[in-house]
């Protein structure tokens, strides 16, 4: 093996020092590879090596992914069982499939090779790595969202961490299938957004907090204008009358940057019917509860955190990064005004997502926020060597003084709320 990969090296070299970046261009992948064939044939009998013809087709494979495509990893992109791919340096390339991380067999020739992959990804999408810059997030071509850190910053090798972009958008129905959630959580989620409430979808890193939002945003009527604000863009709306937002990071003279709250701004004069914001993470989410209390209703956000609890807590945090004028009752007020809806998601340790509850944001009792669970998820008995994890979806039913049975009165979906819980006594 390392005596191919040396191998390998030294024809990379040799072709390398020869080509012409613009004739390369011009060229499909097709001719390339014929091109590139010529002169791996042409080297290996100068250089009198005996590299099998299996092999050199594997060589200049690998050349045109070079480069055309990602290098080493341009295969792992094309394989749709692969969800995330993790660099860490030149021999240590890790993906994820069905939900568990696992160490790949694929390695870069060394470290120069990574830093030009990388140097190469930013370059095509406008952004620019090296030593003034090590850092990088960005969007690619298909809608991967790719983040990318280099030496000294990256100790250990050069960093590039991507999430694939999925061709087929995740829906309900297939949220269901896989066990997501039950065909009850799904009515309710469905009435919810149809009754313009205002959602918030907490979770983990990797825990489809951005696929559920997606899933949800099919229940928007069509005749609705959107506005999605995003870092990177993944949100895949179905509806006609859509505004895609995207930020922009400072250029070369570190101006012209354009953060999510400029953008949350912005489209408050934009005349939108709802707001979703990929994620919130700093002093937008001021902006965002303002524009859920100012009559855009059916607005959508996700963030990181582990319990809804935790996650009101975060709004609050990232409200007070924003304002330091505001007391913390009248922050409190604001956000239980204006969130209705918590949904709750997890990537459990057998690579399952599950949504672990359904919260209602009641009211204010004094200075705490008073919250019922509509929906969780209940582990099973755990099995040792169990492969998957087991369990329930039980619901404690609705309380009269919901805001949700108030809505569906008043969208006309009363009934289709009552036969989930009115039937069991749940409401």
């Amino acid at each position: 093996m390392s005596e191919t990969k040396e191998v390998y090296k030294a024809l990379r070299r040799q072709i390398f020092d020869a080509l012409d970046p613009e004739a390369i261009q011009r060229l499909d992948d097709d001719q390339l590879g014929e091109q590139l064939s010529k002169a791996v044939a042409m080297l290996v009998d100068k250089e009198s090596l005996t590299v099998p013809l299996v092999l050199r087709h594997e060589f200049v494979k690998s050349l045109v992914d070079e480069l055309h495509g990602l290098g080493p990893i341009q295969p792992l992109m094309e394989d749709e069982s692969v969800t995330d791919i993790m660099v860490n340096g030149c021999d240590n390339v890790y993906i994820e499939r069905d939900g568990l991380v696992e160490k790949s067999d694929i390695t870069f020739v060394d470290e120069a090779q990574v830093i030009e992959i990388a140097k190469r990804i930013a370059g095509r999408i406008g952004r620019r790595v090296d030593d003034s810059m090590p850092l990088c997030d960005a969007r690619l071509e298909d809608g991967s969202r790719v983040n990318i850190v280099i030496p000294p910053i990256a100790i250990d090798g050069t960093s590039i961490s991507i999430r694939k972009f999925k061709k087929q958008a995740i829906d309900v129905p297939k949220l269901i299938g896989y066990g997501t959630m039950s065909d009850e959580m799904a009515q309710l989620l469905m009435i919810a957004s149809r009754c313009r409430l205002n959602i918030l979808i907490s979770g983990g890193t990797g825990s489809g907090k951005t696929t559920m939002l997606n899933a949800l945003s099919q229940y928007i009527s069509e005749k609705e204008r959107i506005v999605t604000i995003e870092d990177a863009a993944e949100l895949r709306l179905l509806q006609p009358h859509v505004v895609r937002l995207e930020t922009r990071t400072a250029g070369i003279e570190n101006t012209g940057a354009i953060k999510q709250r400029d953008l949350v701004i912005n489209a408050l004069r934009m005349r939108p019917d709802r707001i979703i914001v990929g994620e919130c993470r700093g002093p937008e989410a001021f902006e965002m509860l303002q524009a859920m209390n100012t009559g855009h209703d059916g607005s959508m956000s996700t963030l990181h955190a582990n319990t809804p609890r935790d996650a009101l807590a975060r709004v609050e945090s990232m409200v007070m990064m924003a304002t330091s004028n505001l007391p913390l009752e009248a922050i409190r007020r604001t956000i239980v005004s204006a969130i209705d809806l918590i949904i709750q998601v997890s990537r459990l340790h057998d690579g399952t997502r599950k949504i672990m509850s359904i919260t209602e944001v009641v009211g204010l009792e004094g200075s705490s926020v008073v919250m019922e669970e509509i929906f969780r998820f209940k582990p099973g008995q755990v099995t040792p060597g169990a492969d998957r994890v087991e369990g329930n979806f039980i619901t404690a039913g609705l309380m009269k003084r919901s805001v949700l049975v108030e809505k569906a009165r008043f969208f006309g979906l009363s009934d289709q709320l009552d036969s989930l819980f009115q039937a069991r006594g749940y409401i």
